[in-house]
């Protein structure tokens, strides 16, 4: 019996001194709670008010009227438009200048429609379009060594910066050819590059090719080019007729410089460019050989917005040159050479007239023999000349 009494005192004991520490908590807690509560109550009354002090006096509820129910609605319409663009406004310039600003993202069809110029090219702008990536290192060319940055997973990663010097470079040289009235032509035969190719012709007022290159079209155009058409054009490419007999007969026109997209499919062109000596620009990726090209462009040649990306800012080149060209011709300068053996077609009547009359055909023998004594007379001065230095030379030795 004693030992169940303490038994009994014990238990009674214990949940007596552990139920009180607890009560005291929990009494904390709920203080807490209250106390947070009116804290965030004051905050969302005083927000409120300042909300009601800033924002403008609402209108009354309109009640019914009947003579305005009668009325037409398009004054309803109005006023409720007139309503809600004040509205807007009041919102528009309290709301205005929160949340966050949408930055420029890419969008494909720009480089085609609006390229960038020499002076946009920027690391950002080739790194984006992968001009950077080359190929495996078991597949590239030695002579790239200084235009490769270092390998990262077995990849050979190009530098940009010599990327985007080079670019500037061709670009240069693209501009100061549509300058001088040179033919540009531009080549892309692998799929997806003929948009650009042509638009970058578009803009440099050049030629385009995006299929197979015909071999010999340079070396042999007379016999494969011979049915192209050519006309003869002023300073400020207006057509000038009456030389359609006249070019039947003149060689066929070739490239000033030739831009070459994918050079490894199109080795014989360079090579027939380097046979007649026409400078190219290409886009030599790490499997390629620079050197077969005149102007290389360190870069990427299996990225279509890589591609879309050069060949657009030498398009900008050649059009930033061919505006310079048109306006020294609207001063009267010109800044190419005008082509040799044309005859206006009215000076060529009047020689034929001329030809037709009596007595020129000697006038014609005339002209000729005065012709040939002239030469002979400049070649007796060359052939003194030639004596007198190489006396002076012999006194000299003596």
């Amino acid at each position: 019996m004693i030992i169940r009494s303490v038994a009994r005192a014990g238990r009674r004991a214990l949940v007596q001194t552990s139920s009180q520490p607890w009560r005291r908590f929990l009494a904390t807690q709920t203080d807490t709670i209250e106390t947070t509560a009116e804290n965030s109550f004051k905050q969302f009354h005083s927000l409120e008010a300042q909300f009601n002090a800033t924002a403008p006096p609402q209108e009354a509820v309109p009640s019914f009227d009947p003579a305005a129910a009668s009325a037409p609605a398009s004054a309803h319409v109005t006023d409720s438009v007139a309503e809600q663009y004040h509205r807007f406004k009041q919102s528009q310039a309290l709301i205005g200048k929160l949340g966050s600003y949408i930055t420029p993202h890419y969008q494909p069809h720009t480089l085609l429609s609006n390229p960038p110029s020499p002076a946009d090219v920027t690391l950002e702008l080739l790194l984006a379009s992968e001009a950077h990536q080359g190929h495996a290192t078991s597949l590239w060319n030695p002579a790239n060594a200084r235009y490769i940055h270092g390998i990262r997973q077995g990849v050979h990663i190009i530098s940009l910066e010599a990327t985007a010097a080079h670019l500037r470079r061709a670009a240069k040289v693209v501009q100061e050819v549509s300058r001088r009235g040179g033919l540009v032509l531009f080549v892309g035969t692998r799929d997806g590059q003929d948009r650009a190719v042509a638009r970058a012709s578009e803009l440099a007022k050049g030629y385009h090719l995006f299929e197979r290159w015909i071999p010999g079209s340079i070396t042999n155009g007379q016999q494969i080019l011979s049915k192209c058409r050519t006309k003869v054009v002023n300073g400020k490419d207006e057509e000038i007729p009456g030389f359609e007999e006249q070019l039947m007969e003149r060689p066929v026109l070739r490239p000033d410089l030739v831009v070459c997209m994918n050079p490894l499919e199109n080795y014989v062109l360079l090579h027939e460019c380097a046979l007649n000596n026409i400078p190219t620009i290409g886009v030599i990726d790490t499997n390629a050989d620079p050197t077969w090209v005149t102007y290389p462009i360190p870069a990427n040649d299996d990225s279509l917005r890589c591609i879309q990306v050069i060949a657009g800012v030498l398009g900008r080149a050649g059009e930033a040159g061919q505006k310079q060209r048109l306006e020294l011709a609207e001063t009267g300068r010109v800044t190419y050479r005008p082509a040799d053996n044309l005859v206006l077609p009215e000076a060529l009547q009047e020689k034929t007239v001329a030809a037709a009359e009596p007595g020129a055909e000697m006038d014609l023998d005339e002209s000729l023999e005065d012709a040939d004594e002239l030469a002979d007379k400049l070649d007796m001065a060359n052939n003194r000349e030639m004596s007198n230095h190489a006396a002076r030379a012999i006194k000299k030795i003596d």
